[in-house]
């Protein structure tokens, strides 16, 4: 399945969940009233979107026609829930901002924890020698708290991100590179917040 807006997967399930609620696949307004959305405009943009990706189609079995999942969609659908937020590039190298620009993507269950997750891709070089490349997919569970020697995403004084190893004592904060050509980094613990802590990765050797 192509990857989703939040708001684009939330229709989505909203019609994949309530299929049997109405008589007839929901017209725009009655998503509308259901999703609680002011704007018909906004969700014929959406639904649109939906549409182009060959995931729902239009219904011309009732008088105002309505919007239903297409048969591809619904048997694709097992897939889609093994997705994971997309939530945009992190440095392994110098800090750059974690985008916020949040899609989906599909993630093996065994890549994954049992708690909360979400999917960065990695940008730079300063973690290849633990076997992490410029352009990998990295999956973070979603946590504040972190062991010695686990890594981590690192949020650096509320505004960039960045991949690397920890290790913390009381009154300091070290974020260590996994390439020799590289030097930590050094911050009192008031200066880094956790964001998470890998727990997997993937990778495409397809030609960029």
């Amino acid at each position: 399945m192509n990857a989703l807006t939040r708001r684009q997967r939330e229709i989505f399930d909203f019609l994949r969940d309530n299929n049997e609620r109405f008589p007839y696949p929901p017209t725009l307004d009655e998503l509308c009233a259901a999703l609680g959305m002011a704007s018909r405009g906004s969700l014929h943009k959406h639904i649109s979107a939906l549409i182009d990706a060959g995931l729902v189609e239009s219904f011309a079995g009732n008088k105002q026609g309505g919007i239903r999942l297409t048969s591809q969609a619904q048997r694709d659908y097992v897939a889609c829930e093994h997705a994971l937020p997309f939530v945009g590039r992190i440095a392994a190298g110098r800090p750059i901002e974690a985008l916020e620009n949040i899609n989906y993507v599909a993630v093996p269950e065994m890549l994954k924890s049992d708690k909360p997750c979400y999917v960065l891709q990695v940008k730079g070089e300063s973690m290849i020698e633990a076997g992490i490349y410029d352009d990998d997919w990295v999956v973070i569970e979603q946590r504040s708290y972190a062991s010695n020697g686990e890594i981590v995403v690192a949020l650096i004084e509320g505004s960039e991100a960045t991949l690397k190893y920890i290790e913390q004592s009381h009154d300091k904060v070290m974020l260590l590179p996994a390439n020799a050509s590289m030097e930590a980094m050094s911050y009192t613990p008031e200066q880094v917040e956790i964001q998470g802590v890998l727990v997997g990765q993937m990778r495409s050797y397809r030609p960029h």
